[in-house]
């Protein structure tokens, strides 16, 4: 069994301006900076082995909230493919009858060159599932992205990625998941840095 904290990593400029980052990467800003600085990691999850993705914003994020941590590619970003750098809103203009039936996929949605959520899911369930040493119990932190934790969640949930979210997740919180035996579950959502 292994329990996983989940945290995002703090705005960048992309983030303000709602363009969709994917891999591109890009580094946290001053207000992305100021937000993570004002994070007080609970002393369980602080003592806990960290793993952050190798982008640059996630590892800003692990070094302001001052853990050591390991950069572990599973752990990127969706990619975007080619809507990266774009806002919804410029994809909707473009293209709006393709947007809509790929949107209409949820979990399978699948941008042009990119990934899909449930690939996504896959991915980080597959690197989990590498960690795993038997019976014994293990607790790790990652520093990762909204993609991520929004994939994990909806196999934790059975959630199609259509429609609302059984839960709604604070972004700037920790979210607390349990793997074992190949499957999800949520443990705490929205725990307070």
């Amino acid at each position: 069994m292994i329990h996983v904290y989940f945290i995002r990593h703090g705005q960048t400029q992309w983030n303000s301006e709602k363009r969709l980052q994917g891999r591109t990467n890009i580094p946290l800003n001053e207000a992305g900076r100021q937000q993570i600085s004002a994070y007080q990691l609970p002393s369980d999850l602080s003592s806990l082995r960290w793993f952050h993705s190798p982008l640059l914003r996630a590892e800003q994020t692990a070094e302001l909230l001052r853990v050591e941590s390991h950069a572990e590619e599973s752990l990127i970003e969706m990619s975007w493919g080619e809507w990266e750098g774009k806002t919804l809103r410029q994809l909707r203009s473009q293209d709006p009858v393709s947007l809509a039936k790929n949107e209409a996929l949820g979990l399978d949605l699948l941008p042009p060159n990119g990934e899909s959520p449930r690939l996504v899911a896959e991915r980080v369930s597959g690197w989990v599932q590498s960690l795993d040493i038997g019976n014994t119990e293990q607790r790790i932190g990652c520093v990762s992205h909204k993609g991520i934790i929004r994939a994990i969640y909806a196999l934790a949930t059975n959630w199609d990625m259509l429609g609302k979210a059984q839960h709604k997740m604070d972004y700037h919180c920790a979210q607390h998941f349990c793997y074992q035996d190949g499957r999800w579950s949520v443990i705490e959502l929205n725990i307070p840095l």
